[in-house]
């Protein structure tokens, strides 16, 4: 058994796409049942890094290690096995498939496939949207909605970890307030949590600690709490944003 008192811990990670590297050797951690944030301007490595680490992308170089044994040379859906579940910006999911049918899909492991009733009952509990549409195709659903379903997804996987990419991009205040519930109730069960956002009140709303990533390197870590405020973080994020 593990000694790790981190849930992932990222160590000089290096990755990109054809010949250019996005990441340039991040180095962070999430602590077990910790919200950590990631925040940043648009096209510095926040997607890369999250992609990185669930291997849709393959690292050039560095140490990702998830509950104390190392992900080196595993595949997505053996990450996914293992419980770090990676639930992806734009909502990718069947059409035309019912969303009954699309949470049951989900739970495909043999680990989450033994919790898949009590899984999908807390899932349509969580979301009650999802219950009262169980047998609607995914097309049907709006924006929210399909945002909603897709963390129930990452839910009917059994996750020991959550990895949230911009969860509520284009979505109303409301909707952002009834996400950040949701998030904040998933939370509260001990699931780890790597959050990703561009919207700096929401994230603040959820997590202990954030990385500022910019031009792929953590530059700053911030603590809940400390003496860096709000217009801080918007100087941080704008001023990074101006030296692009």
């Amino acid at each position: 058994m593990s000694t790790d008192a981190n849930a992932l811990s990222v160590t000089g990670l290096r990755a990109g796409y054809d010949a250019s590297d996005v990441l340039t050797g991040i180095d962070l951690h999430v602590g077990a049942k910790e919200r950590v944030g990631l925040f940043g301007p648009n096209g510095h490595g926040k997607t890369t890094l999250l992609n990185a680490i669930s291997h849709v992308i393959w690292p050039r170089a560095g140490e990702i290690r998830f509950l104390g044994e190392t992900l080196q040379g595993l595949s997505p859906q053996k990450i996914v096995e293992r419980g770090l579940i990676h639930v992806a910006q734009a909502n990718w999911l069947f059409p035309d498939m019912e969303i009954g049918e699309t949470l049951e899909l989900a739970a495909y492991t043999r680990h989450a496939r033994g919790v898949l009733k009590d899984n999908l009952a807390y899932v349509m509990q969580l979301f009650p949207r999802l219950a009262e549409r169980r047998r609607q195709q995914c097309k049907t659903l709006s924006g929210g909605e399909r945002q909603m379903l897709s963390i129930g997804v990452g839910l009917m996987c059994a996750p020991r970890m959550l990895m949230l990419d911009e969860p509520t991009l284009g979505l109303s205040p409301k909707l952002k307030d009834e996400l950040a519930e949701a998030i904040a109730e998933i939370s509260a069960r001990g699931i780890p949590l790597l959050l990703v956002e561009q919207d700096i009140v929401f994230t603040l709303s959820l997590v202990e600690r954030m990385y500022l990533v910019d031009h792929g390197e953590v530059t700053r870590e911030i603590h809940r709490g400390s003496e860096v405020d709000h217009q801080d973080i918007m100087d941080m994020y704008f001023g990074a944003e101006k030296t692009r």
